[in-house]
């Protein structure tokens, strides 16, 4: 917000990232974001029987667990092996996401386990041995979905039939064998005593596997660098790789600071190439500063971290981004009830005419002209501009009658966060000058439209 952007203008101590990293992950908007960044991992975006009312009881459960910094274990472990009802239950909706025709999939299940919290996509193995990586075997796969097999999901909740095995069809012979629960690696970690999920949670936890902690720095780092340090997020190589020497290194932090993920997100936010900056200067004093640098030094910036990718805005951030810019006051839970809700139910709604990448996010992706078309005629966007007195536009129009450089400096800080480049002031200033009285709040809720369609608006640069 502006509010919050005046804020970090004004603030001119020492460690100020480090002060602005604490302030941000003590927001309360800070855990339902993170929430909703890894509920898409976890138990996806597709409808189907995963009911939106459970889908939402398990937002507010992780929600609630990343705001008291629970260990990562601890939460996956629960997902993992957690039973009971749904409602009462929320990290059972982990299992219930795998619902399809009253059965739990447990090859689904499988697939997911591996690829969210170990970072190796296997599911190929489902059929037969992986094509291109000879560690992974189909007898891996159908030994880590055998875990699942006696998981059942009835009007008492999810618990275990212990009389349930996973069998699969032989395609030659069409004979049926039984699989017995194993893992690919690392037979020694897996517990005794528990049931066959209780076990596989430990196998994945153990400060032994270090894939599970590997995973998990991987794709935060793509979060907040825009690309994850290694791609695909979900296809890593082995431990000791020299091409993830960075991630064992975080790894072994993240594991010895009891796996917190605000610990993490500190330690990342810490690093030099968090803080590079993502402008080269040109020292050179005979040539303009204007003049492109050779490719192979944007090459090397790029490949230093300091250059954040172009990166779509998922359609719940660019629905924030409206909803907030239509307000000079941050929007967070001690908002007005009105506001709280209007957010709520006009994200849903745009969510679903928007489309959502769901896990695949840090993919590369490109905009759609249905996506170009919701934001330039939706509804929401022309309710947006016309908020009467207490929005966005009005406040500014009223606020800088007499000053056409601020007001269009506000208009660019509230909608992109920065102030209007020379040639944008340039193209803008004259057409502002000329509106007065009731023309100029018109005038500003044109900017704003204006630049609610721009690239930059719905790009995270």
């Amino acid at each position: 917000s502006l509010e919050e952007l005046r804020q970090f203008q004004a603030d001119t101590g020492d460690q100020k990232l480090r002060r602005w990293t604490q302030k941000l992950l003590d927001d309360n908007r800070f855990a339902p974001y993170l929430s909703q960044r890894l509920e898409r991992i976890l138990i996806g975006v597709e409808k189907g029987e995963f009911l939106v009312f459970k889908r939402e009881r398990f937002g507010a459960w992780l929600s609630q667990q990343l705001a008291d910094n629970r260990p990562w274990d601890e939460i996956v472990t629960e997902l993992v092996a957690a039973e009971g009802v749904p409602t009462g239950q929320p990290a059972t909706n982990f299992i219930t996401s795998a619902h399809v025709d009253e059965d739990i999939d447990e090859q689904q299940l499988a697939g997911r386990t591996i690829r969210v919290f170990l970072g190796q996509r296997i599911d190929c193995a489902q059929c037969h041995d992986h094509l291109f990586d000879p560690r992974w075997k189909q007898s891996h796969f159908q030994g880590l979905a055998a875990f699942y097999a006696p998981t059942r999901f009835t009007s008492h909740g999810v618990d275990d039939d212990h009389g349930l095995q996973f069998e699969v069809t032989d395609h030659e012979s069409n004979a049926s064998r039984v699989i017995v629960p194993a893992v690919p690696f690392g037979s020694e970690w897996l517990p005794t005593d528990g049931t066959p999920r209780q076990k596989l949670a430990a196998w994945l936890t153990d400060s032994r596997n270090k894939r599970f902690d590997r995973a998990i720095v991987n794709r935060i780092w793509g979060q907040m660098f825009g690309r994850p340090f290694y791609s695909p997020v979900d296809d890593l190589p082995d431990p000791g790789d020299p091409a993830t020497e960075v991630l064992d290194l975080l790894a072994d932090g993240f594991r010895s600071h009891g796996r917190e993920l605000k610990w993490l997100i500190h330690a990342i936010a810490a690093s030099r190439p968090f803080r590079l900056d993502s402008r080269i200067f040109n020292t050179d004093a005979n040539t303009p500063a204007a003049t492109e640098l050779p490719t192979v030094e944007l090459q090397h910036h790029e490949e230093a971290w300091a250059v954040f990718p172009l990166i779509r805005l998922r359609p719940e951030q660019v629905i924030g981004a409206m909803l907030q810019s239509a307000s000079l006051k941050t929007i967070d839970r001690n908002s007005h009830l009105f506001t709280r809700v209007r957010r709520f139910f006009g994200e849903q709604e745009f969510v679903q005419e928007y489309g959502d990448l769901g896990e695949e996010e840090l993919s590369e992706q490109t905009g759609t002209i249905p996506q170009a078309l919701l934001r330039m005629n939706g509804k929401l966007a022309r309710e947006l501009l016309q908020t009467g007195p207490l929005g966005a536009t009005t406040a500014i129009a009223g606020a800088t009658a007499g000053d056409d450089t601020l007001c269009l400096a506000s208009c660019f800080e509230v909608c992109l966060g920065r102030h209007p480049e020379p040639e944008e002031s340039a193209a803008l200033l004259p057409w502002l000058t000329e509106t007065r009285g009731s023309q100029r709040e018109q005038a500003v809720q044109d900017i704003f439209w204006a630049l609610f369609n721009s690239p930059e608006f719905s790009w995270n640069h």
